[in-house]
């Protein structure tokens, strides 16, 4: 059996955690080393009033319940009541989850900016993944409006982000100065 040879000359010892590298995430949640003397970056202050952060919600959310009884109601006249039923699920899932989007990302920013990418990032793989298992539930259980459903998450995508690009462009004209 071979022998390790002993170690030569005294052994240092680190308090716990500190002396290895902390990472993006130890970074993002603010748990750098205390002897960090890096400079802080300047960012312009936030605005006092949190509400802008979900100052849109109530209309988008107001006209996403709208767009699923418009959709619901044509689908319904047109394939019969489980396309109906089918369009409207899939357009209220979508509004549901642009709406919980929002609140996630707002509340990331407000308890630290840095958190908003990865709290939307999650956010939008856990919607997107319960999203496509439904759609693969409904079509391997053959449901008849499986079909309409992925019609109705394509709609509800596509009003809730013209929804939001709407109120966007509502916001930059209160704030820009007029042009001549």
């Amino acid at each position: 059996m071979p022998q390790v040879p002993a170690q030569k000359g005294p052994v240092e010892e680190r308090p716990a955690g500190r002396g290895r590298p902390v990472g993006v995430l130890g970074q993002i949640l603010g748990h750098d080393d205390e002897d960090d003397d890096r400079p802080l970056p300047e960012f312009p202050p936030l605005p006092a009033d949190p509400r802008w952060r979900i100052d849109h919600l109530p209309m988008t959310t107001a006209l996403g319940i709208a767009v699923t009884l418009f959709a619901a109601s044509a689908a319904f006249l047109i394939a019969g009541p489980a396309a109906g039923l089918g369009v409207a699920a899939r357009v209220f899932v979508v509004v549901v989850g642009f709406t919980v989007s929002t609140l996630a990302i707002a509340w990331a920013d407000a308890i630290r900016p840095a958190l908003v990418m990865p709290v939307g990032i999650t956010v939008y793989v856990i919607k997107y993944a319960l999203i496509g298992l439904i759609l693969l539930g409904a079509g391997l259980n053959g449901w008849a409006a499986a079909r309409p459903m992925a019609w109705g998450i394509a709609f509800g995508a596509v009003a809730m982000t013209g929804v939001q690009v709407w109120w966007i462009t509502r916001q930059a004209r209160r704030q820009l100065p007029s042009l001549p």
